[in-house]
Order: structure tokens, then sequence, then C-alpha cells
């Protein structure tokens, strides 16, 4: 699908949120309503369902941008950490044996001790590397080994670490680094509060491939897509089957964001209520009208995703609309 230069940005009429209709034997259940924008590198808002403006935390959609500091300082290289390394630090894993040992290795690379993660133990777990963030953390621990960055108080947001992640995301998204708001995630890491428009152009960004960081960190989550998530996991499955066509990451509370590797072209979606499995058919349901994926691949991926059970489908209403002020 090809977009004309001419669209513009901001809330527009007549492009009402998606909805998504759970049904049980053909009766409709459940309903969630669903804001989704396309942007460019540049921010201009292509096409929207709802309010691009609408404001939410990003939450671990957020990790290939945190990972970037991993990247950009050096660390990455000086442990002569691969794409693995780099896939783990973006990653929301599932906590298996393969996931938690990536995290430690850029833990043991760094001489760095699993005890050191401020991230949670997951309840019945032994270890925080079992922690779907733990990954993230290593990275952050393993970049403040590197710059000499104290490692006891790495998740405060006036950290030099968390300083740089707020600097290299505003630069991306145009604006000081110092105004973006800043809240707590569940994993102890800060997140950020931001428009779904700004979102979707971090997205066009990661998956543009011109800023070597970026494009490094892609590449990683585009070649082992089973280290970011997991095996029957949304993001994994639709990297795995899309042969490095989009990139997937999701966060909490409903966000999911893609990127059209190659295209600049970054998509974001927010369910109001939170709900994983509206997310995930409002994803594919788009993908099926951007022809980012083949209509072959998304039918595979419907069947694993929007019938969550026997006699249960999810059906997504509405569709995306181009920004034209018509």
């Amino acid at each position: 699908m090809s977009f004309s230069s001419t669209f513009g940005s901001g809330s527009r009429p007549g492009a009402p949120p998606l909805e998504v209709h759970l049904t049980r034997n053909g009766i409709r259940e459940s309903l969630h309503r669903v804001h989704a924008v396309v942007c460019d590198q540049r921010g201009r808002v292509l096409m929207r369902a709802g309010d691009p403006q609408q404001l939410s935390f990003i939450r671990s959609a957020l990790k290939p941008f945190q990972a970037q500091v991993f990247v950009s300082s050096g660390a990455a290289d000086q442990g002569g950490h691969d794409d693995r390394a780099l896939a783990i630090a973006c990653a929301s894993h599932a906590g298996e044996a393969g996931q938690a040992r990536e995290a430690f290795k850029i833990l043991w690379k760094a001489d760095l001790e699993s005890e050191q993660l401020q991230c949670p133990t997951p309840r019945g777990k032994a270890s925080p590397l079992e922690h779907n963030c733990s990954g993230k953390h290593a990275a952050f621990l393993a970049t403040c080994r590197r710059m000499h960055w104290p490692l006891e108080s790495y998740l405060q947001p006036d950290h030099p670490l968390q300083q740089q992640v707020l600097k290299r995301v505003g630069e991306l998204l145009g604006m000081p680094g110092a105004e973006l708001v800043v809240a707590r995630d569940d994993c102890g890491a800060p997140t950020l509060q931001l428009q779904l428009s700004q979102m979707a152009m971090l997205f066009a960004h990661l998956g543009a491939s011109e800023q070597a960081d970026l494009e490094r960190l892609s590449r990683a989550m585009l070649s082992h897509p089973d280290l970011v998530a997991g095996p029957g996991r949304f993001d994994t499955e639709v990297m795995a089957l899309g042969h490095g066509q989009v990139l997937s990451k999701g966060g909490a509370e409903g966000i999911q964001c893609l990127s059209r590797v190659g295209e600049g072209l970054g998509l974001a979606i927010k369910v109001e209520d939170g709900a994983s499995r509206a997310k995930h058919a409002v994803a594919l349901h788009l993908l099926r009208q951007l022809e980012w994926l083949t209509p072959f691949t998304l039918e595979e991926l419907g069947q694993r995703f929007l019938h969550p059970n026997e006699g249960v489908k999810l059906e997504v209403s509405g569709e995306l609309r181009f920004d034209n002020g018509r």
C-alpha cells in the first residue's frame, strides 16, 4: 500500500475507533474499543482509526529503544555480544531456560551476578533471570558497567542510564527528552507516557534501517523472534511467519506496535480496556488492510489468535482511514 505525501497530522473527524467483538456460538458476548495509527519517521499521521493523540504508557514496546543505549555505549561490542543478546535485551520473554541463559550471558560477560538484577523473581520461579524483562535489565547493568555508572541505582529516573534513554527517545521524536512523562513499569524500570502517534513514529524509525543502532536491534529481533517472546506468542509468531517483513513488539494494557521493515512506517495500537486478545485481533486485521503480510500468513496467524476456544471467535469491525481531512 502506497501513501501520498499530502497526508497531514492531528485529529480529524470521520475515523471512529475499531471494535473487536467476541462471539460465542455466533452471539456477541464482549466488546472492545481500539485506537490505531500509522505514522512515518517524521511523525506524520498517514492513516488512523480513533484518536492518534490518545495518551498511554508504551510499556514493554519501549524495550528496543531502551536497548539502544546498550549498543550505542559500546557495551554490546565490548562484551562480544551477538544478535541473540540484542534480541533478549528487547524481549518480553517467557522465562524459558534458553531465554534466561541468554540474559545470564550478558551479565557473565560483564562480570555481573544475577542477584544484581532488580526485576522481580516471578512467583514459583527461582531467579530474576526468569522474569520476562531480565534481558532488558541485564543489558542495563552491562551498560552501566561499561560506562562506570552506579549499579545499585540503575532503575532510578535520574540515573545517567535512564537519562540517556530519555535523550535518545526524545531525539527520535524531535523533542527534549526532559519533557517526556515517566512512570514506573511493573518490572521497576521507567516507562513513558506517549501519544499513540509518537509510538508509531518510534517504530517507523525502528523498521527503517537508517540508524545503525536501531538497525542492529531490529535485525536481531527478526533473526531471533523465539527470544523476543516465545513459541506460540504473538510477537514471535508474527515475525517468524512474516519472514522479515514485519517487526512486532507488544506491551501491557493493550499496546501493540509494529513496523513495516525497510519502509519507514510504524503502526501503533491501543485497546481502551487493555485486553491482549483485542490488540492481537486488531493487529491482524490491520496487517491485512495494509497488505504488510500475505493472505496465507495472515490466515495461519488468524487460526492461532482469532479463535481462543472452540465456538469462540474474535471479529474486528472498522478500518484505518487516510488522514486527508475527508
